[in-house]
């Protein structure tokens, strides 16, 4: 029916064209911004999840980041745990040396002496961002060293933070301790402690040299006077110090190993956690741009028809009043 007052044909079509114009402008959106579910309005459910498995991969950025840190304090401490049983088999080497005959002890005490002092360099500089897991200077050094090892969200949405600890305080006066120098009580050290000489039963209490602030214990030094049987005793104590130290370096490696797994472990999740969002939110670009197309080459039509159809109402009231 053809109406003066009303254009029902013309009004299809415009409501064609429109459809067709606010899904053309969808695709277009979606082709701009590389995603199909960018707000809450295009799916509440995917939009809530992605969204809150983005924040995840976010924490989990920041615990990356806490594991390099701890990767690096944990790599520091080993290093120098391993320099030092290098240089404990040296000194182990020069006091059995010190037993031949003949030999100049004088000259290998010097060497000793050498190697005392490297220890205790070794022992100050094994610190990283004021982390140092083999000097001994406060309580406070005594405390567990706690290193961020992994993050989840619980079933209940709960966030939890998982850390992995290292009990480095020991028993001081024992032979159960893990500092290599001690320079606040002298007990705590493996090179500054009493406790090897203390376990093995010696003459003497022997120690590689003393701490700072610690008692006056008998620090190894050889001279002319210097016994055979004294010799035997420090060799006897450097050698389970030696032990201990490479029992350390141990803990301290697998404890490196870990945080090592770890963090290949949250990088693969953060792998995981991006495709998974990418996979519920990302649009298909290949698939909007045919839609695209179609709904542009749809949209052409629209008007094409729209315009016929406005030109052949007016041409029919142009006739009937001509």
């Amino acid at each position: 029916m053809i109406s003066f007052n009303t254009n029902s044909a013309a009004l299809g079509a415009l409501d064609i064209l429109r459809s067709t114009d606010s899904q053309r402008n969808n695709s277009l959106s979606r082709m701009q911004s590389g995603y199909r579910v960018a707000t809450a309005s295009d799916d509440a459910a995917y939009w809530s999840i992605a969204t809150t498995m983005r924040s995840d991969n976010q924490t989990l950025a920041a615990v990356e980041d806490a594991l390099g840190m701890a990767s690096a304090v944990v790599d520091t401490a080993y290093n120098g745990f391993e320099s030092a049983t290098d240089l404990m088999a040296a000194f182990k080497q020069r006091l059995v040396l010190a037993r031949e005959p003949g030999v100049d002890r004088d000259k290998i005490n010097e060497e000793l002496t050498v190697y005392k002092q490297e220890l205790q360099t070794i022992a100050h500089a094994s610190s990283f961002s004021g982390e140092n897991w083999m000097w001994r200077t406060s309580t406070v050094d005594d405390r567990d060293r706690s290193l961020v090892g992994s993050f989840h969200r619980e079933t209940s949405g709960e966030i939890k933070v998982t850390d992995v600890n290292y009990e480095i305080a020991g028993t001081a006066g024992t032979t159960d301790v893990n500092f290599l120098v001690d320079d606040l009580s002298g007990d705590s050290g493996i090179l500054t402690g009493s406790g090897f000489a203390a376990a093995l039963g010696t003459s003497r209490t022997w120690v590689m040299f003393n701490g700072e602030n610690g008692p006056t214990y008998d620090e190894m030094t050889i001279g002319e006077n210097t016994t055979d049987a004294e010799i035997e005793e420090m060799i006897s104590v450097v050698d389970a110090m030696a032990e201990r130290v490479t029992d350390v370096s141990s803990s301290v490696g697998a404890l490196s190993k870990r945080v090592e797994l770890q963090t290949s472990f949250v990088k693969d999740l953060q792998d995981s956690l991006t495709y998974g969002v990418g996979r519920m939110v990302d649009a298909d670009l290949n698939e909007e741009a045919t839609r695209f197309k179609a709904l542009e080459t749809q949209r052409k039509l629209g008007m094409e028809s729209l315009s016929m159809i406005n030109t052949t109402y007016i041409d029919f009231f142009e006739l009937m009043s001509a």
